[in-house]
């Protein structure tokens, strides 16, 4: 079930929404046209959501994007294959190591052996298109159906099938399933799950935790896409965000989607422990 239905929103008025929206029927809703800003100093287009799980509040920039669009989810499923990896067993644990195979790729930090904790800080795509292909197509269509993620459509090699534009996803998906995943609501293992939860934490200090796992890839069009989806926890009160950027094909997607993540976050007066 989405996060956020799309037939409801069409049949019932924004009040109405506002009631409906997710399990708390107190959701505030606000949209952030402020947040625009970020985006074109970055000379991208946009969404950026972020829902408060304590006190209830949803803001979102570019509301249409958010729950009508549907991008590759690119660097973004290794969430998703690090799940079905280890639910499997196709991945032991965190520190189970795939050798390099030897090939030379453009990141320095993909030509060598990794553990899985390693690959998924790094985005190693070697890494997950090995485990991709242990888990096999049959086994991973299984999965896609029973989390419905996105189009549920592998279409294609096995390991390509989330970089290849066959596989989309909503950033309103994207979301939810992080907000799953944090409160152990999806079809794995405890164990499993807190694994990934541990693995996708970039930041922790006295303010804040930072836990997400970005994306970059190219649309059909050629624009590229990013991705930067998770949770901030502060005063362990976990807020679920989403980023999804597009722009040229040389947008270097590395300083511009964390740029405009933090930006935002600051705006909406995150990152001082406040929340």
């Amino acid at each position: 079930m989405r996060f956020f239905s799309k037939a409801i929103f069409y049949s019932l008025t924004f009040f109405s929404i506002l009631v409906f929206f997710t399990s708390c029927s107190n959701s505030n809703i606000k949209i952030e046209d402020s947040l625009k800003k970020h985006f074109d100093d970055n000379k991208v287009e946009g969404t950026f959501a972020i829902y408060n799980n304590a006190q209830g509040n949803f803001n979102i920039y570019n509301l249409a994007r958010y729950k009508d669009s549907s991008f590759q989810p690119a660097s973004t499923f290794k969430i998703a294959n690090s799940l079905i990896g280890l639910q499997t067993g196709k991945i032991t644990n965190d520190q189970m190591m795939i050798p390099w195979d030897g090939i030379k790729r453009k990141f320095d930090s993909w030509n060598q052996d990794l553990t899985m904790e390693q690959a998924f800080k790094f985005s190693a795509l070697p890494y997950y298109q090995e485990v991709a292909r242990r888990i096999g197509p049959a086994t991973m269509q299984m999965w896609l159906d029973s989390l419905s993620y996105g189009t549920k459509k592998i279409n294609g090699p096995i390991d390509s099938f989330w970089i290849d534009n066959s596989l989309k996803i909503t950033p309103d998906e994207e979301l939810g399933f992080v907000k799953k995943l944090y409160f152990h609501q999806l079809p794995f293992n405890k164990t499993t799950m807190d694994i990934v939860k541990k693995v996708m934490v970039q930041e922790n200090n006295s303010n804040y935790t930072l836990a997400y796992k970005t994306g970059w890839g190219y649309k059909e069009d050629g624009k590229a896409l990013g991705w930067i989806v998770g949770w901030i926890e502060e005063n362990k009160h976990p807020s679920f965000f989403v980023l999804n950027v597009e722009g040229a094909n040389d947008t270097n997607m590395f300083t511009v989607r964390k740029n405009i993540l933090m930006a935002c976050l600051t705006d909406l007066g995150y990152l001082k422990g406040k929340k």
